[in-house]
Parts: structure tokens; sequence; C-alpha cells
């Protein structure tokens, strides 16, 4: 038998080399592999004594030869392949140990240039793995290191590896040069500028940890990550405590994470199956999350807490006071972590960047029967210059911090969404109602009877959607709402218009909408 190595990951490759040669497998390699293997002792064959050609190109060709392939891709039992293989006098090779070019680790270097990347794209490893793949029946082909010991047990037990180890590996290749070539493929369409939306769209992601279950106990999952343009993304997050993040516990994480990248100012974002339940900014962070806590203090016990300044001593303890599942910041001092880490299940992460947003080259993909919906993320807040006072009175400047203080809010509540605001903090939230009216009334009826029934009053009302009557405002108004702010565009925005100006109320109109479904 006769085995072709050549290797980027040279993890464990010397000592499965030496299980080989221990089996009186003879070993076929190339350049920087070769080279390692010699200098471990290892008796090997250079590939250009089987080519009969030498590397050139800088090592651009080496491996690209009918000597290789052949040796590869004739079939054992065909006889018209095997006469051709004995005229050709061309030797068999029995198992092909190959993983790529490091084209992911040098795109994700600083400053990589062009040139650099091309040169990391493989070209005679993916066609030897492909070759190798195509004739498993004949031929086993490793591009893991954690398949050495899977080889070499089968070797020893029964001197030939199975057709079924064989198919298994054969899968995984296709898989590894898919994802090599997408890597590729992505890099090359973002620096050509082709268009973001075209005929066809390629993706891969790499499998960050194994979830216990996904939304419900009958179903598997598992959390995986895309790469490139991670920086501040939730996939970046470091466990400091606690137990394994479960696939409810990302998708709630990530909902509250991408609401409290709307904020500068110290704040705090609790939510509850991603939907969130209080939000609160102020000059610390201990501040932001009292008002947070207070704004809805039933929903936020075994929710997620979010925060965008380090989590310090004072600000723990009141965190410890209740059940959370996961609390996540950009970093906690010592005394918080003491105080946090004596309750043992609670989940605390850190994430560098956390006010980074995420890339308008990333897309927003929704998973339907049969296929996906893909569209751009929605990284606008307000067309500021739309932005248009409809009413006689305009806002005054505490209403219009409070106004885009709740339309932050606002746009990550599902739809049909209302958000209630007052002083930089949230005091109700409308969620994924049927009617919007629904949503007023929930938002209203949640701040009277969890904060005080007077809470409404001076506060302001942010709507994901125009009011398609002025039924919402009325509600408002009857409540002590002082200002309104909404998309507009429905056929009876004078309606609300008239509403508000018949009772003293400012509304602004932002001409954008923020449908979250």
């Amino acid at each position: 038998m006769k085995a072709l190595i050549s290797v980027s990951d040279k993890t464990g490759i010397v000592e499965f080399a030496k299980e080989l040669e221990n089996l009186n497998i003879e070993i076929i390699s190339t350049g920087g592999t070769y080279n390692i293997l010699k200098e471990n002792g290892i008796n090997v064959i250079n590939i250009s004594n089987v080519t009969g050609f030498p590397e050139c190109l800088d090592g651009r060709v080496k491996t690209l030869h009918p000597n290789i392939h052949a040796g590869i891709l004739a079939i054992r039992d065909n006889e018209n392949h095997m006469k051709q293989i004995e005229d050709l006098n061309i030797e068999l090779i029995d198992i092909v140990v190959v993983n790529l070019y490091p084209f992911k680790e040098t795109i994700l270097k600083e400053n990589i240039t062009l040139e650099d990347a091309i040169e990391n794209i493989d070209i005679g490893g993916p066609t030897m793995l492909r070759a190798a793949a195509k004739n498993y029946q004949d031929v086993s082909v490793i591009t893991s290191p954690k398949d050495y010991k899977k080889v070499l047990d089968e070797l020893k037990i029964n001197n030939k590896i199975s057709k079924e180890t064989n198919f298994y590996l054969s899968a995984k290749v296709f898989t590894h040069t898919a994802h090599y070539d997408t890597l590729i493929a992505n890099y090359m369409r973002e620096k050509a500028n082709l268009p973001k939306y075209d005929d066809t769209i390629t993706m891969t992601f790499e499998k960050i940890q194994n979830m216990r279950y996904g939304e419900n106990p009958h179903q598997m999952a598992c959390f995986y990550k895309q790469v490139g343009h991670n920086e501040g993304m939730l996939t970046s997050f470091k466990q400091l405590h606690g137990k394994e993040m479960s696939f409810n516990n990302v998708n709630d994480t990530n909902g509250a994470l991408e609401l409290l990248k709307e904020f500068e100012e110290p704040t705090i974002v609790a939510c509850k199956h991603s939907n969130p339940c209080g939000v609160a900014s102020s000059t610390n962070i201990y501040e932001a999350y009292l008002k947070a806590y207070n704004a809805d203090p039933t929903s936020i016990f075994g929710g997620i807490v979010v925060s965008n300044r380090e989590i310090d001593e004072k600000t723990a303890k009141e965190m410890s006071k209740i059940f959370l599942e996961v609390v996540l910041a950009p970093n906690f001092t010592k005394e918080a972590l003491d105080i946090l880490t004596k309750k043992p299940n609670i989940r605390l992460l850190t994430l560098d960047n956390i006010d980074k947003k995420q890339s308008s080259l990333d897309f927003d993909i929704k998973k339907v029967s049969g296929g996906i919906l893909v569209q751009d993320i929605n990284n606008k807040l307000l067309n500021e210059p739309n932005l248009k006072v409809v009413t006689k009175r305009e806002p005054t400047k505490k209403e219009m911090e409070d106004l885009i203080f709740t339309w932050k809010i606002v746009k990550y509540a599902k739809s049909n969404g209302i958000a209630l605001g007052k002083d930089k903090q949230s005091i109700g939230i409308g969620n994924g109602q049927v009617n919007r009216i629904w949503a007023t009334k929930q938002a209203i009826e949640h701040s009277q009877e969890m904060i005080s029934p007077d809470i409404v009053k001076g506060s302001v009302l942010a709507s994901d959607a125009f009011f398609p009557f002025d039924d919402c405002v009325k509600e408002a108004i009857k409540n002590g709402v002082t200002a309104i702010i909404q998309p507009g565009g429905s056929i009876r925005d004078e309606d609300s218009i008239k509403l508000c100006d018949e009772n003293n109320i400012a509304m602004v109109f932002t001409n954008i909408r923020h449908f979250r479904h």
C-alpha cells in the first residue's frame, strides 16, 4: 500500500506517518510535509520521484500529474483501468492524507493583500481530495487529524479500511472542499463588488458548540458561526461562569444584544423570549439596571440582561437578588464576579466591542419550508432628514429624547409593536399582537399594573408602523401620553393628527417603519 501525505495542518501527522510506516505502508509527500517527516526519521518518498518532474512555479505545480491522479482514480476491479496503469508504469495510491492551504487564516489577518490571499488558494490539494473521494471504493481519503485513529485502528485489526469508512471519509471531503470554496467565493465576490443578491448565494458556517437541545427538548440543535465579520457579535462571546448556553439562551441574548447596540450611554436591556421587557439608560450602569428592573420586575425574572458597561459590585448585588439566566457585559469587576459566581447556574458572558454593529455585508436570513428569505440587516434607525413634526405642537427637548429612546425599543419589539417610555426608561411594551390597538392597550395596562396607575401620564409612545385608525391615539391620550412617534403613511393619518392637535399632543413621523417578524 502507498499513502500520499500533504497537509497544511500538521497536527499529529508525524505520529500518524510513523504508524503507517510500521504497517509497511510506503509514504509519498510534498514540500513542507516531506521535510517534517524526513526530519523525524520517517522513510518518505519525494513527490518529484513519483512524477519524474520537479516542483515548479513556486510550488504552484507539484501534484498535478497523471502519475498521481491516475494512481488515485484507477478503479481496481476495472480490467481496462488496471491494464492502462500497468502499461503506463503508474503505481497505485491507496491512502490520501490532505488538508488545504490556510485560506481562512490568511484572509482573517490584518492588512492582508489580495495577492497573499490568492497565493493561499489551494489547487492541487482539492484536486487530490476530490479524486480520492470519487474513488472511495478503493481509496481512503483523510482531511482531519480527528480521523487518524479511526483509520489506524481498522488497518491494525483488518489490514484494510472498510468501504463504509471510506464512504464516510469521502463525504467529509466534499463538506471540507465546499466550505473551503465558499470562503474563497465570498472573499472574491466582495473584492470584485459582485451583486449582493445574485442568482445563487453560498454560505458556510463553523460549529461553535452542540446545544443540549433546541427550542424544545425533542429538537436537536447546534450553534454555528460565520467566518469573518464576527467582531462584537454574539458568536464571539466568552463564558466566564455558569451552565452551558442553551439554544433559547443564545437566541434570547442575541435579541437583547441587537437592541443594546442602538445605545451609546450606559444602558441595560432585559429580555424574555427575545422580546425586550425592561430597557433603561442613565448616567451609570447601576442606575440603568435599577430602572430596567423596575420597568418590569416580573418578566425580568429568569430573563436575559445585557449591559454596554462593565458590571460593578453595586450592580452585581442587585442582580444577585433575583434569578437571571444570562448576564452579558463588556466586563465584570472582580468584586462583581465574586458576588455573581456564588450562583452556580447563572451564565456570565463577556463580549469585546459590544457596541459594534453588524456589517452591511451581512444578511438577515429567515428559514422557510424549502428555502430561505434573505434581506439586508436592518441597521437604520431613522431617516433623520425625513423626521417630521406633523402636529401644531412640537415635542419638548425632553419629549424628543424620550421619543428617540422609545423608538429604539419598538424597533426590536415583535410587530405589531408599541412601546411606552419616560425619562429614558421603558414603562410598557406591547409585543407581537395581531391588532395594533391590542398592543397599545397591553403596553398601557402593563405599565399601570407593573409600575403605578399614573405612570403613563407624561410618557411618550412609539409605534413600529403607522396607525390604520385613530383608536391607538385615543387610547394614548386617554391615559396621559403627551407625545407620539410613528412612521406615518396611513390613508387615515389626518384623523390621528387632528386628534393630537385637539388634545395638545405632539406627533412625529419617522417615514421609516420597523416591522419585526
